[in-house]
């Protein structure tokens, strides 16, 4: 990684390419930043580096392209370069060969899947700083990894998307975990498969590796990515087998960390530390308590740092409750998988649904709900898929939809949600979708949600 007087093109001007500029900048490389958005790329006017719009090949004598992860495997630029033998990475394998290259290199705890990924990265490292463990969440939950490993943290414990692993070719963190896989993202990877064999590329070199006991796309990921002296261990609802961490009536206990797994468990705590509640966050917690173990982190860490987590905003939370009805803001339910883990830790619900599906089918989660549901609102460019899906699966089930003419979309719905729900209900903004159709992202979709639900308490 010696890169002064180096030719590096960074593709894209968001907030990785800043980083991964920066970076670039410091360590002596002569840095071009190119990007379709001319007003983006001008924000990095303070970088000593060259901004070009739109390139679609490297410049001249280029050695190396960094890319922001949402660039397309088929993006001209990218292309260009794997055709002229030019290497392409992603931010998060330049971090990793720069942390390599430290004295004492930071020990990277890898989570990925399709979901629950920040909630798990929170939840280890909660567990990791109530141990004394210098710990920071980074990756793809706002800190990126290099900005971390910069800043000289010991332990990383890091969220990777599909997308990150995607350009990441060496690294080998030393626990990973794999937590489902479920459809998302097909447009970007071309498949089910393609997506879900980039993820298991987080066991690559993996000490430690961690399967989710219950999701068939886990368990084979860890069995055709993990190298062989890697060591294995599961986490389910279940009861523990040993080399396991499981469930026995209320209490969270591991059946792999131990001297003699066979005879002996350790308590990692109850179900009430798990917060918010639902069986998917159970198994977050297993996960990031099977990541915790794995860095030497004592039982007792593991029960106070799970009960000192708190969740990112519109993660599940519950905003208020009015004339005895929950109103929970889940809008990080970007996709079915999600959605169907949010409908499930409530017993009676009025869902708002909706938003693009990205090629998604809807089918299997609304068939695993349809009991649950008091009524449905959609909004969003899909809500004819949820609509055909729900007359096929739930047809006795309430369902209204808001226009594209309503000046407040969400609004709308909130206020069509609350003439359905009753008493003991929960209104359940868990969209199964992306926002970009109606909104800036997921998290101004919950702000609406939220502002919604402050009119009704008004």
């Amino acid at each position: 990684m010696n890169l002064a007087g180096v030719v590096v093109c960074v593709a894209g001007a968001g907030v990785t390419g800043r980083s991964v500029a920066a970076a670039l900048v410091a360590m002596g490389a002569r840095v071009t930043v190119t990007d379709a958005d001319a007003e983006r790329l001008a924000e990095l006017g303070d970088l000593d580096v060259r901004l070009v719009p739109g390139l679609d090949a490297p410049p001249e004598g280029t050695r190396l392209v960094v890319t922001s992860p949402g660039w397309r495997p088929t993006a001209p630029l990218l292309l260009a370069a794997a055709s002229s033998g030019i290497e392409v990475i992603g931010d998060v394998e330049l971090a990793w060969r720069i942390g390599r290259e430290r004295p004492n290199p930071p020990t990277w705890l890898a989570v990925t899947g399709t979901n629950g990924k920040t909630t798990t990265v929170g939840m280890a490292e909660s567990i990791l700083r109530t141990a004394g463990v210098d710990a920071v969440a980074c990756g793809n939950v706002g800190f990126a990894v290099l900005d971390a490993v910069l800043a000289g943290h010991p332990t990383l414990v890091v969220e990777l998307s599909s997308f990150q692993l995607h350009w990441s070719s060496t690294l080998a963190p030393s626990a990973s975990v794999v937590l489902n896989v479920a459809e998302d993202h097909l447009d970007w990877h071309g498949g089910l498969a393609e997506y879900a064999a980039a993820k298991g590329t987080v066991h690559r070199g993996s000490a430690t590796v961690v399967t989710n006991l219950h999701d068939p796309w886990s368990r084979s990921l860890a069995e055709d990515h993990a190298p062989r002296e890697a060591r294995r261990v599961g986490f389910s609802m279940d009861a523990p087998k040993p080399g396991e961490l499981g469930v026995v009536e209320d209490l969270l206990v591991d059946r792999a960390f131990v001297a003699d797994p066979v005879h002996t468990a350790e308590e990692l705590g109850t179900l009430s530390d798990v917060r918010p509640g639902g069986p998917h966050n159970v198994a977050n917690a297993l996960a990031a308590a099977a990541l915790a173990r794995a860095h030497g982190v004592g039982p007792e860490a593991v029960a106070e740092g799970l009960r000192s987590f708190r969740p990112g905003a519109h993660r599940a939370v519950e905003v208020a409750e009015v004339d005895g009805v929950r109103y929970i803001d889940d809008s990080k339910a970007t996709n079915p998988h999600a959605a169907i883990g949010s409908l499930l830790a409530h017993p009676s619900v009025v869902w708002i649904a909706g938003g693009q599906l990205k090629g998604a089918s809807v089918d299997e989660l609304v068939a695993a709900v349809a009991g649950r549901l008091r009524g449905v609102v959609l909004l969003g460019a899909d809500a004819e898929i949820f609509a055909e899906a729900l007359a096929r699966h739930a047809p006795d089930v309430l369902v209204r939809r808001v226009g594209s003419g309503d000046d407040e979309p969400m609004t709308a719905a909130v206020r069509q949600a609350r003439g359905m729900a009753r008493p003991g209900d929960s209104v359940l903004l868990a969209p199964a979708a992306a926002s970009l159709d109606m909104f800036r992202d997921y998290a101004e979709r919950g702000e609406a949600f939220v502002s919604a639900v402050g009119e009704l308490l008004r």
